[in-house]
């Protein structure tokens, strides 16, 4: 008689003597020593205490450290995983949101965390690599009980760009069924190597750089993080297969490169926002390997669409078809609409949340008859493959015309001199909003605000046209390097769009 897999983040360890997890220094464990290593630092946290449900913050450089932390913390209770660059008033918030029974970090003094953690159960991690430990003196009850399917594993915050940050809980079911989603959508298995340069606080790194690599028998290699002047030796020096990251990271490959590179990537992949047709072209064109755009959000435990690897057909400009999930487009009244009809992406199925947490009103806003509501809109072409044409509350509303910042930013990146470029919201008197641009400029002559309005004139509608345009060294972007529209014109000086 069969059984159902065991839906558990500890299920997804495989054991044998594979590479599992590889330092950038070319230590490596084993799939059998990593088990190994985080049933024994789980044990040491369960006798701290720590159980399922059990939320332990943990403040900890991206790095092999902050690889098994993560995984003994979901192994035994509920990571909650903060940035390590957050202020002390910013680690105030996270932690009285959060409520944890324990905090991790490399010792006293070494995060702003400390100041403000109160009598939160402090763990001190000694030791680097694969030879860890944690300094649990602190003892308190022994854990009761390993967790199950339906207990939480993760519990992460969604941006708060517009909003206080709503709570996102994610159980040990979503995140497993989602990771073996993702390898089988990436064909991954026990000869790939993961570069993980994304951070492990934020759901992109946790999934496609760490979970899913280890799900499917492969290996990590846990990087410090993103490094645009150490990611050419990386690959060199340690033969990933493949990497995933947003697209300023993919641009800033782009902007190092020299030449085409002979790599053992099998493939790249880009995930968390919208990768410019452009840079597609050119890391194809750089790696000789296909660029695998996909869809994903922190409520649905990361991805829910990729494009397929050959010899399927991979769209240009769309993020694929669904993987593991279903879904669907539909109106505001929450009909689903046929293919090519605009309208809101919706999702259901095993990745996706219960609801948020201790938020009656978002729930009711986000959920209908057992669809989740994503606030991006899109359309489903005849064979199921998704295009985003924006987030719904990014959309400029100029005089009650409706402009995609994702429309006008693919004709600016398409433009030789422009490098990036950013396109949002700015305050208008008399439409309400118009359109604003930042542009950084490319390696070669930068264009004139002139030349840029009138080659913009040529291939777009005149409203969409920016009123704005801002010639810039850098555009701020968040801590997992997205450009965050919604705000931006008020950075920029340009005020508050309403």
């Amino acid at each position: 008689m069969s059984t159902a897999p065991q839906l558990t983040v500890r299920s997804l360890l495989p054991g044998g003597d594979g590479a599992g997890l590889v330092t950038v220094e070319g230590e490596v464990l084993d799939h059998a020593s990593l088990a190994r290593e985080v049933g024994r630092l789980a044990e040491r946290l369960g006798a701290a205490g720590i159980g399922p449900n059990d939320r332990v913050a943990i403040v900890l450089p991206n790095g092999p450290e902050m690889a098994l932390t993560l995984l003994a913390v979901m192994s035994v209770g509920c990571a909650a995983p903060l940035n390590p660059r957050y202020t002390a008033e910013e680690f105030a918030f996270y932690l009285g949101d959060l409520r944890p029974a324990a905090l991790v970090t490399l010792g006293e003094g070494s995060t702003a965390a400390h100041a403000v953690a109160g009598d939160t159960l402090r763990i001190d991690v000694v030791g680097s690599g694969g030879h860890l430990d944690f300094d649990t003196s602190t003892a308190r009850r022994p854990a009761p009980r390993r967790p199950s399917r339906d207990d939480e594993a993760l519990v992460l915050h969604t941006s708060g760009t517009t909003s206080r940050p709503k709570i996102v809980p994610l159980l040990q079911r979503n995140l497993a069924t989602s990771a073996r989603n993702i390898a089988s959508s990436l064909q991954l298995s026990a000869v790939d190597r993961s570069l993980n340069v994304m951070p492990l606080f934020h759901i992109h790194g946790i999934m496609a750089g760490l979970l899913a690599p280890l799900s499917a028998g492969a290996a990590v290699i846990a990087t410090p993080g993103f490094d645009a002047f150490k990611f050419g030796r990386w690959l060199e020096d340690l033969e990933p297969t493949y990497y995933s990251a947003v697209p300023t990271m993919h641009h800033l490959v782009l902007a190092r490169a020299r030449g085409k590179r002979h790599t053992a990537l099998r493939f790249v992949r880009s995930s968390s926002s919208a990768l410019p047709r452009a840079v597609l072209d050119q890391l194809r064109d750089l790696f000789g390997v296909p660029v695998i755009e996909c869809y994903g959000m922190t409520e649905a435990s990361h991805q829910m669409t990729a494009n397929p690897l050959p010899p399927r057909i991979a769209k240009p400009g769309s993020v694929g078809i669904p993987t593991g999930i279903e879904v669907a487009i539909a109106n505001e009244a929450g009909a689903l609409l046929p293919p090519s009809t605009r309208g809101e992406v919706v999702i259901r199925g095993a990745t996706v949340i219960d609801g948020y947490e201790n938020n009656p009103e978002a729930n009711a806003a986000s959920f209908f008859d057992g669809w989740f509501r994503t606030g991006d809109e899109g359309f489903c072409d005849e064979e199921g493959y998704l295009f985003l044409t924006g987030r719904i509350k990014e959309q400029i509303n100029r005089g009650g015309e409706k402009i995609s910042p994702l429309e006008v930013e693919d004709v600016l990146l398409a433009h030789p001199g422009v490098s990036e470029a950013a396109v949002f919201a700015i305050p208008d008197e008399r439409l309400g909003e118009d359109v604003g641009a930042v542009v950084v400029p490319g390696q070669g002559p930068a264009p004139t605000d002139a030349e840029l309005r009138e080659y913009l004139r040529e291939r777009l509608a005149s409203f969409k046209v920016p009123k704005t345009i801002l010639f810039a060294d850098e555009i701020p972007k968040g801590a997992t390097g997205k450009v965050q529209r919604i705000g931006l014109a008020g950075k920029l000086g340009l005020g508050s769009a309403p």
